[in-house]
Protein backbone atom coordinates (compact mmCIF):
# COMPACT_ATOMS: atom_id res chain seq x y z
CA UNK A 1 0.00 0.00 0.00
CA UNK A 2 1.32 3.33 -1.19
CA UNK A 3 0.41 5.40 2.27
CA UNK A 4 2.30 8.70 0.95
CA UNK A 5 -0.40 8.40 -2.56
CA UNK A 6 -3.16 7.68 -0.61
CA UNK A 7 -2.86 11.57 1.32
CA UNK A 8 -3.97 13.32 -1.69
CA UNK A 9 -7.14 11.78 -1.77
CA UNK A 10 -7.70 14.14 1.75
CA UNK A 11 -7.93 17.50 0.73
CA UNK A 12 -7.91 19.39 4.17
CA UNK A 13 -4.11 17.54 4.64
CA UNK A 14 -2.69 20.16 1.45
CA UNK A 15 -2.40 22.98 3.78
CA UNK A 16 0.07 24.92 6.45
CA UNK A 17 -0.65 26.11 9.67
CA UNK A 18 1.66 28.68 10.92
CA UNK A 19 4.11 28.66 7.86
CA UNK A 20 4.83 24.59 8.53
CA UNK A 21 2.96 21.47 6.33
CA UNK A 22 0.03 20.13 8.49
CA UNK A 23 0.80 17.59 10.72
CA UNK A 24 -2.49 15.68 11.46
CA UNK A 25 -2.24 13.76 14.58
CA UNK A 26 -5.71 13.81 16.34
CA UNK A 27 -8.21 11.53 14.96
CA UNK A 28 -8.62 9.63 18.30
CA UNK A 29 -10.79 12.83 18.18
CA UNK A 30 -12.20 13.12 15.06
CA UNK A 31 -10.72 11.88 11.57
CA UNK A 32 -10.31 13.55 8.05
CA UNK A 33 -12.41 13.35 5.35
CA UNK A 34 -11.55 11.71 2.08
CA UNK A 35 -12.77 13.67 -1.43
CA UNK A 36 -15.22 10.64 -2.16
CA UNK A 37 -16.82 11.04 1.12
CA UNK A 38 -17.18 15.24 0.89
CA UNK A 39 -18.40 14.37 -3.54
CA UNK A 40 -21.40 12.17 -2.01
CA UNK A 41 -22.80 14.16 0.41
CA UNK A 42 -22.51 17.07 -2.00
CA UNK A 43 -24.30 14.55 -4.65
CA UNK A 44 -26.59 14.26 -2.48
CA UNK A 45 -27.38 17.73 -1.87
CA UNK A 46 -27.27 18.39 -5.62
CA UNK A 47 -29.54 15.42 -6.55
CA UNK A 48 -31.39 13.88 -4.29
CA UNK A 49 -32.39 15.86 -1.24
CA UNK A 50 -35.59 15.12 -0.05
CA UNK A 51 -37.34 13.19 3.28
CA UNK A 52 -37.03 9.40 3.41
CA UNK A 53 -39.64 6.97 3.94
CA UNK A 54 -42.28 9.67 3.22
CA UNK A 55 -42.69 10.58 -0.43
CA UNK A 56 -43.59 8.36 -3.70
CA UNK A 57 -41.69 11.51 -5.63
CA UNK A 58 -38.32 10.40 -7.46
CA UNK A 59 -36.39 12.42 -4.97
CA UNK A 60 -37.50 10.75 -1.99
CA UNK A 61 -37.85 7.51 -3.28
CA UNK A 62 -33.67 7.65 -4.26
CA UNK A 63 -32.90 9.60 -1.30
CA UNK A 64 -34.49 6.58 0.50
CA UNK A 65 -32.78 3.59 -1.37
CA UNK A 66 -29.41 5.00 -0.79
CA UNK A 67 -30.10 5.83 3.31
CA UNK A 68 -31.29 2.25 3.10
CA UNK A 69 -28.72 0.58 1.15
CA UNK A 70 -25.86 3.07 3.70
CA UNK A 71 -27.76 0.39 6.39
CA UNK A 72 -26.87 -2.10 4.50
CA UNK A 73 -23.34 -1.27 4.17
CA UNK A 74 -22.91 -1.17 7.88
CA UNK A 75 -24.42 -4.01 8.46
CA UNK A 76 -21.91 -5.95 5.89
CA UNK A 77 -19.15 -3.30 7.56
CA UNK A 78 -19.47 -5.20 11.34
CA UNK A 79 -21.00 -8.56 10.16
CA UNK A 80 -24.43 -8.15 11.59
CA UNK A 81 -26.77 -10.67 10.72
CA UNK A 82 -29.19 -8.36 9.46
CA UNK A 83 -29.18 -4.74 8.17
CA UNK A 84 -32.53 -4.25 10.71
CA UNK A 85 -29.68 -4.63 13.40
CA UNK A 86 -28.40 -1.19 12.26
CA UNK A 87 -29.89 1.69 14.31
CA UNK A 88 -28.56 5.17 12.99
CA UNK A 89 -27.94 7.67 16.01
CA UNK A 90 -25.60 10.83 15.88
CA UNK A 91 -22.61 9.29 17.31
CA UNK A 92 -21.69 6.70 19.98
CA UNK A 93 -22.42 8.87 22.64
CA UNK A 94 -26.14 8.98 21.45
CA UNK A 95 -25.93 5.47 20.78
CA UNK A 96 -24.65 4.52 24.77
CA UNK A 97 -27.98 6.82 25.74
CA UNK A 98 -30.32 4.78 24.18
CA UNK A 99 -29.36 1.61 25.30
CA UNK A 100 -29.29 3.69 28.82
CA UNK A 101 -32.82 4.80 28.72
CA UNK A 102 -34.48 2.36 26.48
CA UNK A 103 -33.05 -1.18 27.95
CA UNK A 104 -31.94 -0.34 31.49
CA UNK A 105 -35.33 1.86 32.23
CA UNK A 106 -37.43 -1.33 30.66
CA UNK A 107 -35.13 -4.40 32.70
CA UNK A 108 -32.77 -3.17 35.52
CA UNK A 109 -34.01 -2.63 39.17
CA UNK A 110 -32.72 -2.35 42.38
CA UNK A 111 -30.12 -5.00 43.47
CA UNK A 112 -29.05 -5.14 39.75
CA UNK A 113 -25.31 -4.03 38.73
CA UNK A 114 -24.08 -2.63 36.15
CA UNK A 115 -20.42 -4.08 35.66
CA UNK A 116 -18.12 -1.12 33.47
CA UNK A 117 -14.29 -0.11 33.50
CA UNK A 118 -11.75 2.39 35.03
CA UNK A 119 -11.13 3.26 31.52
CA UNK A 120 -14.32 4.38 30.04
CA UNK A 121 -14.86 7.96 28.23
CA UNK A 122 -17.42 9.91 30.03
CA UNK A 123 -20.09 9.42 27.18
CA UNK A 124 -19.65 5.13 28.17
CA UNK A 125 -19.77 6.08 31.70
CA UNK A 126 -22.30 9.12 32.94
CA UNK A 127 -25.44 7.53 31.01
CA UNK A 128 -25.00 4.73 33.00
CA UNK A 129 -24.69 6.84 35.95
CA UNK A 130 -28.38 7.99 35.11
CA UNK A 131 -29.59 4.76 34.46
CA UNK A 132 -27.86 3.48 38.03
CA UNK A 133 -29.75 6.29 39.38
CA UNK A 134 -33.36 6.33 37.69
CA UNK A 135 -33.32 2.23 38.38
CA UNK A 136 -32.11 2.05 42.07
CA UNK A 137 -29.01 -0.32 40.36
CA UNK A 138 -25.75 -0.29 41.22
CA UNK A 139 -22.47 0.65 39.37
CA UNK A 140 -19.65 -1.17 39.70
CA UNK A 141 -15.82 -0.54 38.02
CA UNK A 142 -13.24 -3.27 36.83
CA UNK A 143 -9.75 -1.38 37.84
CA UNK A 144 -7.29 -1.13 35.82
CA UNK A 145 -3.62 -2.61 36.58
CA UNK A 146 -0.57 0.11 36.26
CA UNK A 147 0.65 -1.49 33.03
CA UNK A 148 -2.76 -0.41 31.85
CA UNK A 149 -4.78 -3.58 31.18
CA UNK A 150 -7.71 -4.51 33.19
CA UNK A 151 -7.58 -6.05 35.78
CA UNK A 152 -9.11 -9.83 34.84
CA UNK A 153 -9.21 -11.47 38.01
CA UNK A 154 -11.23 -8.20 39.57
CA UNK A 155 -13.69 -8.88 36.67
CA UNK A 156 -14.21 -12.32 37.65
CA UNK A 157 -14.81 -11.14 41.38
CA UNK A 158 -17.19 -8.61 40.06
CA UNK A 159 -19.11 -10.68 37.47
CA UNK A 160 -22.21 -12.09 39.81
CA UNK A 161 -25.34 -12.94 38.84
CA UNK A 162 -26.61 -9.94 39.90
CA UNK A 163 -24.64 -8.11 36.91
CA UNK A 164 -27.18 -7.27 34.30
CA UNK A 165 -25.21 -5.54 32.06
CA UNK A 166 -21.19 -4.90 31.22
CA UNK A 167 -20.21 -2.27 29.34
CA UNK A 168 -16.72 -1.80 28.03
CA UNK A 169 -14.71 -0.10 25.78
CA UNK A 170 -12.90 -2.14 22.86
CA UNK A 171 -9.94 0.15 22.71
CA UNK A 172 -9.16 3.14 25.24
CA UNK A 173 -9.28 6.77 23.75
CA UNK A 174 -6.40 7.59 26.59
CA UNK A 175 -3.79 4.32 26.66
CA UNK A 176 -4.42 2.59 23.44
CA UNK A 177 -5.45 -0.22 24.72
CA UNK A 178 -7.08 -3.26 23.34
CA UNK A 179 -9.55 -4.75 25.75
CA UNK A 180 -10.33 -9.02 25.25
CA UNK A 181 -14.08 -7.59 24.26
CA UNK A 182 -14.33 -11.29 22.41
CA UNK A 183 -13.70 -13.43 25.90
CA UNK A 184 -15.56 -10.71 28.56
CA UNK A 185 -18.64 -10.52 26.44
CA UNK A 186 -18.72 -14.66 26.69
CA UNK A 187 -17.93 -14.39 30.76
CA UNK A 188 -21.06 -12.03 30.58
CA UNK A 189 -23.51 -14.02 28.60
CA UNK A 190 -22.73 -17.03 30.96
CA UNK A 191 -23.95 -15.41 33.91
CA UNK A 192 -26.95 -13.96 32.17
CA UNK A 193 -25.67 -10.28 31.46
CA UNK A 194 -25.91 -8.22 28.27
CA UNK A 195 -23.02 -6.67 26.95
CA UNK A 196 -22.64 -3.32 25.63
CA UNK A 197 -18.53 -2.60 23.65
CA UNK A 198 -17.79 1.38 22.93
CA UNK A 199 -16.09 0.27 19.52
CA UNK A 200 -15.63 4.21 18.80
CA UNK A 201 -11.54 3.59 18.78
CA UNK A 202 -11.54 0.64 17.16
CA UNK A 203 -14.28 0.55 13.77
CA UNK A 204 -11.94 1.14 10.83
CA UNK A 205 -9.12 0.65 13.00
CA UNK A 206 -9.15 -2.56 13.24
CA UNK A 207 -11.63 -5.45 11.82
CA UNK A 208 -14.56 -5.83 13.46
CA UNK A 209 -17.56 -8.41 13.77
CA UNK A 210 -20.47 -8.38 15.95
CA UNK A 211 -20.92 -11.91 15.68
CA UNK A 212 -17.38 -12.73 16.75
CA UNK A 213 -17.36 -10.66 19.25
CA UNK A 214 -20.87 -11.56 20.44
CA UNK A 215 -21.35 -8.54 22.21
CA UNK A 216 -25.27 -7.73 22.31
CA UNK A 217 -24.74 -4.30 21.76
CA UNK A 218 -22.20 -1.93 19.80
CA UNK A 219 -21.64 1.48 19.04
CA UNK A 220 -18.96 3.31 16.66
CA UNK A 221 -19.00 6.96 15.58
CA UNK A 222 -18.89 7.73 11.56
CA UNK A 223 -16.89 10.92 11.88
CA UNK A 224 -13.82 8.60 13.14
CA UNK A 225 -13.51 6.80 10.73
CA UNK A 226 -13.20 9.05 7.86
CA UNK A 227 -17.65 10.08 7.56
CA UNK A 228 -19.07 13.39 8.39
CA UNK A 229 -19.59 14.49 12.18
CA UNK A 230 -23.45 14.12 13.30
CA UNK A 231 -24.06 10.40 12.35
CA UNK A 232 -22.98 7.35 14.54
CA UNK A 233 -24.25 3.42 14.63
CA UNK A 234 -25.77 1.06 17.66
CA UNK A 235 -26.02 -2.34 16.59
CA UNK A 236 -28.25 -4.26 18.15
CA UNK A 237 -28.87 -8.09 18.73
CA UNK A 238 -32.65 -8.40 17.58
CA UNK A 239 -33.34 -10.81 19.58
CA UNK A 240 -32.36 -7.70 22.38
CA UNK A 241 -34.08 -4.86 20.33
CA UNK A 242 -37.21 -6.82 20.11
CA UNK A 243 -37.61 -6.69 23.55
CA UNK A 244 -36.70 -2.45 24.19
CA UNK A 245 -39.19 0.17 24.29
CA UNK A 246 -38.36 3.41 22.29
CA UNK A 247 -36.92 6.10 23.70
CA UNK A 248 -37.71 9.04 21.46
CA UNK A 249 -41.35 9.61 20.17
CA UNK A 250 -42.42 11.01 17.40
CA UNK A 251 -42.77 10.34 13.24
CA UNK A 252 -41.74 7.27 11.28
CA UNK A 253 -41.22 4.91 14.53
CA UNK A 254 -45.12 4.69 15.13
CA UNK A 255 -47.13 1.65 13.84
CA UNK A 256 -51.05 3.43 14.16
CA UNK A 257 -51.87 6.14 16.85
CA UNK A 258 -54.64 7.27 18.23
CA UNK A 259 -55.45 10.51 20.15
CA UNK A 260 -54.75 8.41 23.52
CA UNK A 261 -52.24 6.04 22.13
CA UNK A 262 -49.91 4.15 20.21
CA UNK A 263 -48.05 0.97 18.95
CA UNK A 264 -43.92 1.11 17.49
CA UNK A 265 -42.76 -0.45 14.95
CA UNK A 266 -40.19 -3.18 14.73
CA UNK A 267 -36.62 -2.16 14.84
CA UNK A 268 -34.50 -0.42 14.03
CA UNK A 269 -37.84 2.44 12.93
CA UNK A 270 -38.81 2.01 16.83
CA UNK A 271 -35.29 4.22 17.13
CA UNK A 272 -35.30 6.27 14.94
CA UNK A 273 -38.07 9.05 15.58
CA UNK A 274 -38.09 12.13 13.07
CA UNK A 275 -36.23 12.65 10.25
CA UNK A 276 -32.59 11.20 10.01
CA UNK A 277 -29.61 12.35 8.80
CA UNK A 278 -29.70 11.41 5.69
CA UNK A 279 -26.84 13.12 4.21
CA UNK A 280 -24.49 11.82 7.13
CA UNK A 281 -25.76 8.19 6.57
CA UNK A 282 -24.99 8.27 2.92
CA UNK A 283 -21.61 9.81 3.73
CA UNK A 284 -20.94 7.08 6.18
CA UNK A 285 -21.19 4.95 3.45
CA UNK A 286 -19.07 5.91 1.30
CA UNK A 287 -16.23 6.18 4.15
CA UNK A 288 -16.91 2.43 4.53
CA UNK A 289 -16.64 1.63 1.11
CA UNK A 290 -13.20 3.90 0.81
CA UNK A 291 -12.13 1.94 3.64
CA UNK A 292 -12.70 -1.38 2.80
CA UNK A 293 -11.32 -0.99 -0.51
CA UNK A 294 -8.33 -0.18 1.27
CA UNK A 295 -8.94 -3.20 3.48
CA UNK A 296 -9.09 -2.62 7.05
CA UNK A 297 -6.19 -5.28 8.10
CA UNK A 298 -3.93 -3.50 6.38
CA UNK A 299 -5.33 -0.38 8.19
CA UNK A 300 -4.65 -1.75 11.24
CA UNK A 301 -0.92 -2.79 10.05
CA UNK A 302 0.04 0.44 9.30
CA UNK A 303 -1.49 1.94 12.58
CA UNK A 304 0.58 -0.81 14.40
CA UNK A 305 3.85 0.18 12.75
CA UNK A 306 2.84 3.97 13.12
CA UNK A 307 2.27 3.28 16.83
CA UNK A 308 5.52 0.80 17.11
CA UNK A 309 7.84 3.79 15.79
CA UNK A 310 5.98 6.49 17.83
CA UNK A 311 6.82 4.53 21.51
CA UNK A 312 10.25 4.08 19.99
CA UNK A 313 11.13 7.64 19.38
CA UNK A 314 8.84 9.28 22.17
CA UNK A 315 10.44 6.77 24.51
CA UNK A 316 13.73 8.46 24.06
CA UNK A 317 13.06 11.89 25.10
CA UNK A 318 14.12 12.53 28.86
CA UNK A 319 10.83 13.48 31.11
CA UNK A 320 8.70 12.04 28.99
CA UNK A 321 6.12 9.40 30.61
CA UNK A 322 4.38 6.66 27.80
CA UNK A 323 1.05 5.65 29.39
CA UNK A 324 -0.59 2.66 28.95
CA UNK A 325 1.08 -0.80 27.06
CA UNK A 326 4.05 -0.69 26.55
CA UNK A 327 4.51 -4.31 24.67
CA UNK A 328 1.92 -6.08 22.67
CA UNK A 329 -1.41 -5.07 20.34
CA UNK A 330 -2.49 -1.28 21.22
CA UNK A 331 -4.26 0.84 19.20
CA UNK A 332 -3.62 3.66 16.71
CA UNK A 333 -2.35 6.24 19.44
CA UNK A 334 0.01 7.05 22.46
CA UNK A 335 -0.71 9.04 25.20
CA UNK A 336 2.31 10.67 27.40
CA UNK A 337 2.94 13.00 30.39
CA UNK A 338 5.59 15.47 30.40
CA UNK A 339 7.44 16.21 34.04
CA UNK A 340 8.36 19.79 31.97
CA UNK A 341 4.94 21.00 31.12
CA UNK A 342 1.31 20.97 31.07
CA UNK A 343 0.21 19.11 28.23
CA UNK A 344 -1.48 21.90 27.02
CA UNK A 345 1.68 23.83 26.56
CA UNK A 346 2.78 21.11 24.85
CA UNK A 347 -0.39 21.30 22.80
CA UNK A 348 0.17 24.70 22.02
CA UNK A 349 3.89 24.29 21.37
CA UNK A 350 3.22 21.54 18.82
CA UNK A 351 0.71 23.75 17.13
CA UNK A 352 2.99 27.07 16.31
CA UNK A 353 5.08 23.83 14.33
CA UNK A 354 1.89 22.84 12.49
CA UNK A 355 1.66 19.79 14.59
CA UNK A 356 -2.37 18.96 15.48
CA UNK A 357 -2.15 16.81 19.33
CA UNK A 358 -4.90 16.68 22.23
CA UNK A 359 -4.34 17.45 25.29
CA UNK A 360 -5.92 17.27 29.03
CA UNK A 361 -7.92 14.65 30.14
CA UNK A 362 -9.65 12.78 27.24
CA UNK A 363 -12.89 12.76 29.02
CA UNK A 364 -11.25 10.06 31.05
CA UNK A 365 -10.89 11.74 34.24
CA UNK A 366 -11.41 8.74 36.48
CA UNK A 367 -8.10 6.94 34.45
CA UNK A 368 -6.05 10.50 34.69
CA UNK A 369 -6.82 10.51 38.49
CA UNK A 370 -5.76 6.44 38.65
CA UNK A 371 -2.41 7.26 36.97
CA UNK A 372 -1.79 10.38 38.97
CA UNK A 373 -1.85 12.78 36.50
CA UNK A 374 -3.47 15.94 36.04
CA UNK A 375 -3.92 15.27 31.77
CA UNK A 376 -1.99 13.59 29.31
CA UNK A 377 -1.03 14.48 25.99
CA UNK A 378 -2.32 12.19 22.89
CA UNK A 379 -0.53 11.41 19.26
CA UNK A 380 -3.41 9.64 17.21
CA UNK A 381 -2.32 8.25 14.29
CA UNK A 382 -4.74 6.42 10.98
CA UNK A 383 -4.22 5.88 7.78
CA UNK A 384 -3.19 9.21 5.71
CA UNK A 385 -0.04 9.44 8.70
CA UNK A 386 3.42 8.45 8.15
CA UNK A 387 6.29 7.72 10.25
CA UNK A 388 8.50 10.93 8.98
CA UNK A 389 5.80 12.83 10.43
CA UNK A 390 6.38 11.56 13.68
CA UNK A 391 9.84 11.82 13.22
CA UNK A 392 8.94 15.33 13.10
CA UNK A 393 6.86 15.34 16.46
CA UNK A 394 9.63 13.34 18.25
CA UNK A 395 11.68 16.73 17.19
CA UNK A 396 9.46 19.13 18.23
CA UNK A 397 9.12 17.30 21.55
CA UNK A 398 12.54 17.25 22.15
CA UNK A 399 12.59 21.32 21.60
CA UNK A 400 9.70 21.79 24.13
CA UNK A 401 12.00 20.01 26.20
CA UNK A 402 14.71 22.36 25.99
CA UNK A 403 12.27 25.20 26.34
CA UNK A 404 10.47 24.61 29.30
CA UNK A 405 13.23 22.89 31.07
Amino acid sequence: MDWHRLREDFPILHQEVNGHPLIYLDSAASSQKPRCVIDAITRYYERDNANVHRALHALSMRATDAFEAARRTVARFISAVTENEIIFTRGTTESVNLVAYAWCGAHLKPGDVILTTGMEHHSDLVPWQFAARSTGATLKHIPVLDDGSLDQEAFERLLTPQVKLLALVHISNSLGTINPVREMCAKARAVGAISFVDAAQSTGHIPVNVQEIGCDFLAFSGHKICAPTGIGVLYGRMAVLEKMPPWHGGGEMILNVTLDSCTYKAPPARFEAGTPDIAGAIGLASAIDYLEAIGVSHIEQHGLELTSHALEKLGCIEGLRILGPATGPRGSLVSFHCDFAHPHDIVEWANTHGIALRGGHHCTQPLMKRFKVPGSTRASFYLYNTPQEIDQLAEVLDSARKFFS
